[in-house]
């Protein structure tokens, strides 16, 4: 039977199709900070929740726009029939019905109100900006935590990778020293207590690094679910933990632009500017309200007797007593203190915050400088170490110590780096405009 040359290429390109989707499927998802980051302000729920509050914000301002200065116009129309009875409104004569009717009325009309002169009413509206102003600056804010947040769980993955990485090589080293020792041992120049000793340290660095495979995995699951990602899907690093200086200006210049940057801080002061305007609201309450107000439309019997009538009439409201104001007055002087507290003792954390990561970043950069050394100098050791013992200058306890020590090093030096790049986090959220400059914290130097 003859191959139909056209279905026999449709058939291997759709074959090729499947074998690439499959393949693109199981290749795990190559994952930057910046795209990390991206991922966690899209996903993550204390956004979300920020953003709802933001339009509510603006919904309320709306309405008390619409209170203040915008007229309300509504249309009303009715038919009746009906019949009344005159002794029931004290009505009545010789010879006259009690009850009349029946008979219709026809109504069709549109009303309007609006007001004139509504101090409070404005006030009220004024102080509804500024509360979509701060509800803006706290879904900021609420932004700027999860970059915060999403760059420590990016920094614990990477960590996480390192030590694995750390410990990967541990157990390739102990593989190679078992099978130094297991050769000289059968070449009669080493004892079985050093074959013993190789094939123990080898083991305790394989349980080692299996441990680390698995916080690593454990870190890239944290990662995922805060990412809004499932937390199965594959997904691998594509920035490795590296030590990347950062130059900074000086505390006094930090503390200063963040007091202008920071969403957190500029959402109390806007508050405050909100709780003033509700004050004079409050203060408004004893003054006049003038307002029109005026209907027109078509009465009568029938719809054939429809004629145009028309109401204009102006109105000035005074409050005569009301105690409730002071009861209002006291509740938003102890909101009033109640922010300005906050306000002080946020500017007293801000300055604390910037401070205090300056200091871990200069801390933590002399601790990577110092673990660097110490990094070498351990791999030099185990180096003259496995030489002194492949030579048969002595045994291989020494090897088994120099690898421990330089364990503990490349622990320290992970340890070094990874406190550094947090505490560059740390000082991007402490500064302010975190979303706007973490760039400048994320670049290489």
């Amino acid at each position: 039977m003859r191959r139909n040359p056209c279905s026999f290429f449709i058939f291997v390109l759709f074959v090729s199709i499947v074998s690439r989707s499959a393949a693109q499927q199981d290749a795990p998802y190559r994952l930057t900070l910046r795209d990390a980051i991206g991922k966690g302000l899209q996903a993550n729920l204390s956004v979300l929740v920020a953003d709802t509050q933001v339009q509510e914000a603006e919904g309320t301002r709306i309405r008390r726009l619409s209170a203040a200065l915008f007229p309300r116009v509504r249309s009303q129309s009715y038919v009746n029939f009906q019949n009344r009875n005159l002794r029931a409104f004290g009505i009545s004569a010789p010879g006259f019905p009690s009850v009349v009717g029946p008979f219709s009325n026809f109504d069709f009309r549109v009303s309007a109100d609006q007001n004139v002169f509504d101090l409070q009413g404005y006030r009220s509206y004024k102080a509804s900006e500024d509360a979509v102003e701060a509800s803006k600056l706290s879904y900021q804010d609420a932004r700027d935590l999860i970059i915060r947040a999403i760059a420590g769980l990016y920094l614990d993955a990477q960590s996480a990778s390192a030590r694995a990485d750390a410990a990967q090589t541990r157990v390739t080293d102990s593989q190679a020293l078992y099978q130094l020792a297991k050769s000289k041992h059968d070449a009669g120049t080493a004892t079985g207590v050093d074959v013993l000793r190789a094939q123990v340290q080898l083991a305790n660095d394989q349980q080692a690094l299996l441990a680390t495979q698995n916080q690593y995995k454990q870190a890239l699951l944290a990662l995922a679910r805060n990412l809004g990602m499932s937390p199965g899907a594959p997904i691998e690093l594509a920035e490795q933990l590296r030590f990347e200086t950062l130059n900074h200006p000086s505390a006094e210049v930090i503390v200063g632009s963040a007091l202008l940057a920071r969403p957190d801080y500029l959402s109390l002061a806007t508050q405050h500017r909100q709780i003033v305007e509700q004050q004079q609201a409050s203060h408004a309450r004893y003054l006049p309200k003038l307002s029109l107000s005026g209907n027109y439309g078509g009465l009568g019997r029938s719809i054939g007797s429809v004629q145009g009538t028309y109401v204009v009439q102006g109105q000035i409201d005074f409050t005569v007593f009301d105690r409730d104001r002071s009861g209002e007055a006291q509740e938003l002087a102890s909101r009033l203190k109640r922010v300005d507290d906050q306000i002080a003792d946020l500017r007293r954390g801000i300055e604390q915050d910037v401070r205090a990561a300056l200091l871990n970043l200069q801390s933590t950069a002399d601790q990577v400088a110092v673990a660097q050394q110490g990094q070498d100098l351990a791999e030099r050791e185990l180096k003259l170490t496995q030489d002194r013992f492949q030579s048969g200058v002595t045994n291989n306890i020494e090897v088994t110590t120099a690898q421990d020590e330089l364990a503990r090093a490349q622990e320290n030096y992970i340890l070094a780096v990874s406190s550094y790049m947090d505490a560059k986090f740390a000082l991007a959220r402490a500064a302010g405009g975190t979303e706007k400059n973490i760039d400048q914290y994320l670049r290489n130097p």
